[in-house]
C-alpha cells in the first residue's frame, strides 16, 4: 500500500507524510526509541526493543509491499518525526475486517497538527484496504490522545483497569476504541 502527501503544519512548516520504507529502517528505529523515551503512554519501553535498524527495514519492505498494511512517517526536511500505521488483527474470515492502528510522535512536534495528518492518513488507508474497523487501545490518562481519536469518530467500547504495568506509576487504565469505516 502506498501514501505520499504533503501537508502545512500550524506553525507553517511542511511535513511530507509517506510510506516508511526499508530505507528508512535506521531513521524510523531512532524515532521509535526516541518517543518510547519520551512517554509512558505507549506499550513498551525503547530499553525492550530487540530491533535492530536492518530488522527495521526488512519490516517496513514487507508494509510497503503489503496490500492490507501500512507504517506512514512523517518527515520535515529529511529529519522522521514520528510513525503512524495499522496492522490486520488476522487472516481468519472472523476477523479480517479488522486493523489495529498505532502513532508515536516526537514530542518536540506535538500540537502542530502531526497527530491528525498521521491519523486522517491511516483512516484513508484503512477504507482503501477494505478495512470495516480500525481499533485502538489509549491510556486512559492520555487525554490529549483520547481527544485525538474521538475527533476522529473513535468510540470506547470497554477498558481494562490494569492494561498497562508502568515502570514509573503502577497500572495504567486502558481505553479500548474503534472507528467504523
Amino acid at each position: 500500500m502506498h501514501y505520499n502527501k504533503t501537508i502545512t503544519l500550524k506553525n507553517s512548516t511542511l511535513c511530507t507524510l509517506r510510506n516508511a520504507d526499508e530505507c528508512d529502517g535506521a531513521a524510523v528505529l531512532d524515532v521509535f526509541l526516541l518517543t518510547h523515551r519520551q512517554t509512558d503512554f505507549l506499550l513498551s519501553y525503547a530499553d525492550e526493543n530487540t530491533f535492530t535498524a536492518e530488522d527495521e527495514s526488512r519490516y517496513l519492505k514487507a508494509k510497503t509491499e503489503s496490500p492490507d498494511e501500512i507504517e506512514i512517517l512523517a518527515e520535515i526536511n529529511g529529519k522522521v518525526i514520528g510513525t503512524a500505521g495499522f496492522e490486520k488483527i488476522g487472516g481468519h474470515c472472523k476477523v479480517k475486517h479488522r486493523a489495529d492502528f498505532g502513532i508515536g510522535i516526537n514530542e518536540e512536534y506535538w500540537g502542530l497538527g502531526v497527530g491528525s495528518a498521521l491519523t486522517a492518513a491511516c483512516i484513508e488507508c484503512a477504507k482503501k484496504a477494505g478495512y470495516k474497523q480500525l481499533e485502538l487501545q489509549c491510556v486512559a490518562e492520555n487525554k490529549k490522545a483520547l481527544n485525538l481519536y474521538k475527533k476522529f469518530g473513535f468510540v470506547e467500547f470497554g477498558r481494562n483497569p490494569l492494561g498497562f504495568n508502568s515502570r514509573n506509576s503502577g497500572f495504567q487504565e486502558l481505553v479500548y476504541m474503534r472507528k467504523e469505516l
